[in-house]
């Protein structure tokens, strides 16, 4: 550990924290999806225009 004991109910509270601040890891497959999406409504208003 480190300079200070965690008991075992406190380890549990610092690991739900640093979930909470960690960023969320997005797939890559979802975020090309959401990509491909945007790009085709894009390309759909331009070409009713």
């Amino acid at each position: 550990m480190g300079k200070y004991q965690l008991d075992a109910k406190s380890q549990v509270a610092v690991t739900k924290f640093h979930e909470k601040q960690k960023p969320a890891k997005s797939d890559k497959k979802q975020q090309l999806e959401k990509i491909r999406a945007e790009y085709l409504k894009k390309k759909q208003k331009q070409s009713d225009k």
